[in-house]
């Protein structure tokens, strides 16, 4: 498909991707209605204008480096201060309803799987693939892509049906709250204390020093290194002669299982010289946020019409059956809904649509849980994907 920029203009595409994303996080903090959006949203959604209106081509090798490279180094500096103890002792609440969430994410994507099995190629895979991102968001995403290897037309489509899944949800939990019925019901642990502070309060300005930012990347660099050898090594070791081994084989010689484990426990080992590390939070969101528009490139509304009209159904099903349990078995637990929502909201879109939307109504309290919680996902949602996606292959 010819496009304005050209697919080998590396240049040019390398521009779009940062500027985006840039005017993206300047957006969501300067504004009300795009904080309430996320600048996650609005980069993934722009870039799906931008490729439909053939501005940018759905393909080149800038996007490929983003997936190959960006990414991996993204989720080690994420991770870089998830001490497992902290996760444990500072995320209160918070980690019990993620929990619940990811819950309704497997019960949800199983429940698809079966219904839309007759629907939908590749039903299995897709649902791992589905898994994973809905426990974590779209960082998974390219874990569990990368894992199950579906072509590339039905990936694209799971992209666009996503997308446009995720954008209508996150519209649809920032108005819950204002629901009298549901404020009723569920009660809000925030009670009193909504501000109108905006993300820029979040992202503040902090010290950093150079050496902050070498040991950042130096440690994010040696993870995603060490991991992809250590992948390759496994895979090598493990055969693939039967179902049981071919399982075994795709979730110990995974990299981004190998590199979210090996993050975790350098993390929890080291845990207070890495505290004393600063930007690794700031550098991994802005890396992710070049994923989010590059995750909305090869989202062509046609491809959707020709390939993933059951896989539109698939998603929009999965994530209706998860926010219910997610607020049926949650109020059966006493959380309140404030804390419902923002562990949904990490599951389906990762700790960074999450802390934005905790930020942009002033649930304060609960950003640093949400944070840990959505960090966790990352360990979470790509073990659950794999797991999903595997028992799915044998069964259906």
């Amino acid at each position: 498909m010819n496009s304005l920029i050209s697919s080998d203009n590396i240049w040019v595409l390398w521009t779009f991707l940062v500027v985006w994303s840039a005017i993206s996080i300047l957006l969501e903090q300067k504004f009300r209605w795009a904080s309430k959006v996320t600048g996650a949203i609005i980069a993934l959604l722009g870039a799906i204008i931008f490729a439909n209106l053939k501005i940018i081509p759905t393909e080149s090798i800038v996007y490929d480096s983003v997936w190959t490279y960006v990414v991996p180094v993204a989720i080690p500096l994420l991770l870089l201060k998830a001490d497992i103890k902290k996760v444990k002792n500072e995320s209160g609440k918070m980690l019990g309803a993620f929990h619940v969430s990811a819950f309704g994410t497997v019960v949800g994507t199983f429940i698809s799987a079966f219904l839309l099995s007759s629907l939908v190629p590749y039903v299995a895979e897709i649902a791992g693939m589905m898994t994973g991102s809905y426990i974590g968001g779209g960082a998974n995403f390219v874990a569990m892509t990368n894992a199950f290897k579906t072509l590339e037309n039905l990936t694209n489509a799971t992209i666009v049906a996503d997308n446009l899944v995720m954008a209508v949800y996150f519209f649809a939990t920032m108005s819950i709250p204002s629901i009298l019925f549901f404020k009723n019901k569920w009660g809000m642990s925030t009670e009193g204390e909504v501000s109108e502070s905006g993300s820029s309060t979040y992202w503040t300005k902090k010290e950093i020093s150079l050496k902050d930012i070498a040991m950042s990347l130096a440690i994010a660099f040696l993870v995603a290194s060490l991991s992809n050898a250590l992948s390759e090594v496994i895979s090598g070791i493990i055969p693939t002669s039967n179902m049981l081994l071919k399982m075994a084989n795709s979730i110990f010689g995974n990299m981004y299982l190998i590199m979210t484990t090996l993050m975790l426990i350098i993390a929890t080992v080291f845990s207070k010289q890495l505290e004393e590390i600063n930007g690794a939070e700031e550098i991994g969101t802005f890396l992710i946020y070049l994923f989010f528009v590059v995750l909305g490139v090869p989202a062509s509304i046609s491809e959707i019409v020709k390939n993933g009209a059951f896989i539109l159904v698939f998603c929009v099903l999965a994530v209706f059956i998860h926010l219910f349990i997610t607020l049926i078995i949650g109020k059966m637990f006493k959380f309140k809904l404030d804390e419902l929502l923002l562990a949904s909201n990490a599951c389906i879109g990762g700790p960074t649509t999450a802390v934005a939307m905790a930020i942009a109504k002033g649930w304060h309290s609960l950003i640093v849980p949400t944070m840990i919680a959505g960090v966790w996902g990352y360990v979470l949602g790509n073990y659950a994907g794999i797991i999903v996606g595997n028992i799915l292959q044998v069964i259906i």
